[in-house]
């Protein structure tokens, strides 16, 4: 027996496929995805239906939820399609910056009226089911509809729930935005390996495994960050000499303090 109840997934790009893989391995009732984008009917198969419209969804179909997996900016043109799935499905929402009740106001073009939005801000790293997800409930969302949304997030990785809204702003900085930190750190350590005359491969495999392996670490220690930090600083050491230049007052804890707040004013302003 599935796990998941019919899912109408709007949007199979690189983290609505993602979730749609997720789904897959836990049992996904047949289900309809939309998506315009020539590769999307490549996803599919006997529990997925990929339609280009929503014009196109068949009729009669019934989701338990509507996951909205769609860039912000095309919130506007898109939602209201939908709107008319309201009150029997609930929504859940992956867009970066769009506000619960902004959501409701542009579902709302449908001849129904739209209460229970879920708003959430999952990361990449669902690809390998290793996402970290904040979810936040909007008003009218019953326990069900939560579970439901709790159980599609938790088959991409861990997830946190708040009541306050606001948060999904720096949680889309923070941890949305994140992964690309760390990739550009892993991009910058290679490229300063291969300045000091290590091989371009031996340079990459450095840098990747020192990030992936660090990440593993602390995933698996019951210390926090700084504690692990100071653990392998040895006093007037190789470590130590490079941490002063990061760690000096214009550098890492100024910069990426501005990214921070960079990031989640972008996120208020995607609202709309």
């Amino acid at each position: 027996m599935a796990d998941i109840p019919p899912i109408l997934l709007v949007g199979l790009g690189r983290m609505g496929g993602a979730m749609l893989a997720g789904w897959r391995e836990r049992g996904l009732s047949p289900s309809v995805a939309v998506d315009p984008a020539p590769g999307a009917a490549a996803l599919a198969g006997a529990d997925l239906t990929v339609v280009t419209a929503p014009e196109a969804i068949p009729a009669g179909f019934a989701p338990a939820l509507v996951v909205l997996a769609i860039k912000p900016q095309a919130a506007a043109e898109t939602l209201p399609g939908y709107g008319r799935f309201a009150p029997g499905a609930g929504f859940l929402s992956i867009m970066a910056g769009r506000t619960i009740g902004g959501i409701r106001a542009l579902l709302g073009g449908g001849p129904l009226p739209v209460g229970a939005v879920v708003r959430a801000m999952p990361n990449t790293p669902a690809a390998v089911r290793q996402a970290i997800t904040v979810a936040c409930p909007g008003p009218g969302v019953d326990p069900a509809q939560r579970a439901l949304c709790e159980t599609l997030l938790a088959a991409i990785g861990e997830v946190a729930w708040v009541e306050d809204e606001a948060l999904l702003d720096p949680v889309t900085a923070v941890s949305g935005s994140g992964p690309a930190y760390v990739f550009l750190l892993a991009e910058l350590l290679e490229q300063a390996a291969i300045e000091q005359g290590i091989p371009p491969a031996l340079a990459r495999r450095l840098a990747r495994r020192t990030v992936s392996g660090s990440g593993a670490l602390l995933e698996a220690s019951a210390e926090d960050a700084a504690a692990l930090r100071v653990a392998v600083t040895s006093p007037a050491g190789t470590t130590e000499r490079a941490l002063q230049v990061l760690m000096a007052s214009d550098a890492w804890p100024d910069s990426v303090s501005r990214a921070i707040a960079a990031a989640t004013a972008r996120s208020r302003e995607l609202a709309g």
